[in-house]
């Protein structure tokens, strides 16, 4: 059942092409992956961009006699073919009209720009086709096929009759005529970007109308004018582009490089997208009949990952397989499998959290459901961590005036607004050992900045927490002497997990980072410091945020082999 529900919706996915823009963004990936690559030697860009803006000082549309120097200057320079991606429909001023149109003349085999187009597919540039004729010069749509968020992926072999501009310039400069069958059954084709924006060579309309270029820039090469400035808007979306627009000559200029290379993208016959949905949507249900739940999720995990490599290698083959329906059926059929294993197993997990729940702390249950064993035990693992260790100074002689109930109130209080600091900064309450209480920060779930964590949580405790505790003691009168408590910390490696019989289970951390936290905490007793941290717990805590802590001394601590380094609270901070 959760294989047929994967591949029912991969298959209507695909069918009716309901995620096209999720797919789309799939190729852009691929794109992104391939990288970089060399245009070809004979294009280049002349852009109208801001530069020639600032150095002309003119308003736009320019003068067209401007326009005609700039294809004479190119022609001079030994051009093969020019492209022209600005649009002569409307005349102007006579005089400025016929020298654009002679420049057109001597240059020859000219491609020049328009979006308008009669119901015959016939242009309207310098008046119409007839004229363009006399001047070996023809007219291409500028038009692009724009995809959902206005991206710039394909290029149309003709639109409303008349071929595109990129069709229009490789006939231009090569004399042959490109085939209709490069092109899909839509008449689109992929438009295989060399790269993003400013991968093509480009220079300035300004130097070039000012001739100045080196000579031979142009010669043998296919020229591309057009406009880059984003005033003209004329920018636009790209596969390759990211958040960076690419002018439309350069769009042009990629559209005439894959027609030169034979549009080498093409989407994958349908049979092997089918088959490919059918293979994924299958894979984790048909793996979980053999091996684990998990295995067999893992299986689908690598074979999705084998997948997109493959399609990616596809891609740049040329072949442009769909991703999202076969990775949809897989997703699908994989979590069916897992929901249909974890349905029938359902009780025996309950009984199990049950059983966790009573005596592990409530962060470390889900760890100990995956983790468990038949005997009811969480495996250890050894991870860097910050052990705290807390007491409560003088609380034995205070609980000798106290009653019973007052006694067990004021643990309770306490070990409430310790709990709470610890807590609160992502620590785990391992143990509460009368008035003492153990904690860990980065085990058994990973925290990077476990050190700052615990940092914080023991200035949160002997300040703020301490003191409203101590204004509980007044406000009740079980005491008018504030408490004082001590708080050692130590950063390094422990051996976490759950230790105990099937009928008592406890959660900890071992080691001689756990031992040495303890005996700093102790250390605390008969100085003026209410905190004791190791060196290695304030060298973590600051690669996150200066620690604040003075360095104490060297001290001596029982069971280590040479001195630690110990830092404090400033006495004031810490009282």
């Amino acid at each position: 059942m959760a294989a047929t529900l994967g591949l029912v919706v991969g298959f209507i996915v695909y069918g009716f092409d309901l995620l096209q823009r999720l797919e789309l963004e799939t190729v852009d990936a691929r794109f992104s992956i391939r990288g970089t690559e060399a245009p070809p030697d004979d294009l280049i860009l002349v852009l109208i961009d801001d530069v020639t803006f600032d150095e002309l000082d003119e308003q736009w549309p320019f003068p067209r006699s401007m326009h005609g120097e700039v294809i004479d200057a190119i022609n001079r320079d030994g051009a093969t073919a020019v492209a022209y991606d600005v649009q002569f429909t409307e005349p102007t001023v006579p005089k400025e009209d016929n020298f654009l149109i002679g420049a057109v003349g001597r240059m020859g085999g000219m491609t020049l720009a328009t979006e308008e187009v009669d119901k015959n597919g016939g242009s309207n540039v310098f008046g119409g086709d007839a004229v363009l004729e006399r001047f070996d010069a023809r007219a291409g749509n500028t038009q692009f096929s724009v995809d959902p968020g206005g991206v710039h992926r394909r290029f149309p072999y003709a639109t409303r009759g008349l071929e595109s501009f990129a069709v229009v310039a490789q006939e231009q400069r090569t004399g042959e005529e490109v085939s209709r069958a490069d092109f899909d059954d839509d008449r689109q084709a992929w438009i295989d970007y060399r790269g993003p924006a400013g991968t093509f060579p480009a220079l300035h309309y300004s130097d070039v109308l000012n001739g100045d270029f080196e000579p031979g820039t142009f010669a043998g090469k296919t020229v591309i004018v057009g406009a880059s400035a984003a005033t003209l808007q004329d920018v636009h979306s790209t596969s390759v582009a990211g958040d960076e627009l690419m002018a439309g000559s350069e769009i042009q200029a990629n559209a005439i490089a894959t027609l030169a290379d034979g549009n080498p993208l093409r989407d994958a016959p349908g049979a092997l997208d089918v088959a490919l949905i059918g293979l994924l949507g299958i894979a984790v249900p048909g793996m979980s009949l053999r091996v684990r739940p998990l295995l067999a999720l893992l299986g689908g995990a690598l074979l999705a990952a084998g997948f997109l490599v493959f399609a990616q290698i596809g891609f740049e083959q040329g072949t442009i397989v769909a991703v999202v329906p076969a990775l949809l059926a897989l997703s699908i059929s994989a979590a069916g499998a897992m929901i249909a294993h974890y349905s029938l197993d359902a009780v025996d997990r309950i009984r199990l959290r049950d059983t966790f729940g009573r005596f592990v702390p409530g962060p470390v249950i889900e760890e100990a459901l995956e983790a468990v064993g038949d005997d009811l035990r969480l495996n250890g693992v050894r991870r860097e961590a910050t052990v705290l260790f807390s007491d409560l100074r003088g609380f034995t002689s205070l609980a000798e005036s106290l009653t019973p109930e007052q006694v067990i109130d004021v643990l309770n209080h306490y070990l409430t607004e310790m709990s709470e600091a610890i807590m609160g900064h992502g620590g785990t309450l391992v143990a509460y050992m009368g008035d003492g209480i153990m904690a860990i920060f980065g085990a058994p779930l990973e925290q990077p900045d476990h050190a700052a964590r615990a940092l914080e949580a023991a200035r949160e405790m002997i300040g703020p927490r301490l003191t409203a505790f101590n204004e509980w003691l007044t406000e009740t009168g079980i005491s008018t002497e504030p408490v004082r408590m001590g708080v050692g910390l130590n950063s390094g490696d422990v051996m976490s997990g759950n230790v105990g019989s099937p009928n008592r289970l406890e959660y900890t951390a071992v080691g001689d980072t756990t031992n040495t936290a303890s005996r700093l905490e102790g250390m605390t007793k008969g100085t003026p410091h209410s905190l004791f941290v190791a060196g290695s717990t304030r060298e973590l805590a600051e690669r996150t945020a200066p620690s604040g802590l003075t360095l104490i001394g060297e001290m001596d601590v029982r069971g280590r082999a040479g001195k630690l380094d110990v830092w404090g609270l400033e006495e004031s901070e810490g009282r």
